[in-house]
């Protein structure tokens, strides 16, 4: 059948990976560091891969395609989730907990023989593992940052952790969106604010994405920012 479906500019496609993150069907996936339509009867043509393409690879086509298939989606959305359940004995390491800081006696420099305080504030932090309702979410500052950005800019704890509730992904090497998972933790707390933190590279637009199109999908008007991190460990002046 003749019908409207998107069409990948390989040749255009940086590799970031926005695009697959953002096909709630699955119809995209990542081969060889660029995004391919590889499930023709998965897209619906809607398009909400088009926005997240930070490259501009993307458009809608018509031609010969297979139409939608939209049981073998839901069977495919319902495989993933079985795949993505948590053990029926549970995992340590995803224990929601909360974790208290002696203040801190000064605020002027700290000197090389002391070591840094972490700012962490709860756990688990990566997106993927966090609960959607946790009582630390209650007038929460939101850090959403890309897992490199810590790593890179040195500061990065007392800048941008202290205060904050911390989620951490990266949504070139994480599989599926992470809009889904803020929009609920957004719109089922109360939040105050939300800091994205990412890198200058251009696969770190998928976390600025997400947190876009999660703030929108809640129906909040909650203040936001983003910090770009160079990949030399600087902050824009």
């Amino acid at each position: 059948m003749i019908r409207k479906i998107i069409r990948i500019d390989e040749e255009a496609c940086t590799g970031c990976g926005a695009c697959a993150a953002a096909c709630h069907e699955g119809a995209i996936e990542m081969i060889g560091g660029k995004a391919k339509l590889t499930r023709e009867n998965y897209c619906d043509g809607l398009g909400d891969c088009l926005p997240a393409c930070p490259a501009g690879a993307i458009s809608f086509e018509e031609r010969e395609a297979p139409g939608y298939d939209e049981a073998a989606v839901a069977e495919a959305k319902k495989e993933k989730e079985l795949k993505a359940a948590p053990l029926p004995c549970g995992c340590p390491g995803t224990e929601a907990k909360s974790i208290t800081r002696p203040a801190c006696p000064s605020q002027g420099a700290t000197p090389a023989h002391v070591p840094a305080s972490s700012q962490l504030s709860q756990w688990p932090i990566q997106i993927k593992l966090v609960p959607v309702k946790a009582p630390w979410f209650d007038g929460a500052k939101l850090l959403v940052a890309a897992d490199c950005t810590a790593y890179a800019y040195g500061n990065f704890h007392q800048e941008f952790i202290r205060g904050h509730i911390t989620l951490i992904g990266c949504p070139k090497l994480d599989e599926g969106d992470y809009t889904e998972k803020l929009t609920r933790i957004i719109a089922g707390n109360n939040i105050k604010s939300v800091t994205v933190v990412r890198m200058e590279v251009p696969c770190c637009g998928g976390i600025e994405n997400a947190v876009r199109n999660a703030l929108q999908a809640s129906g909040k008007f909650i203040p936001w920012r983003v910090v770009t991190v160079s990949t030399d460990g600087s902050l824009p002046e």
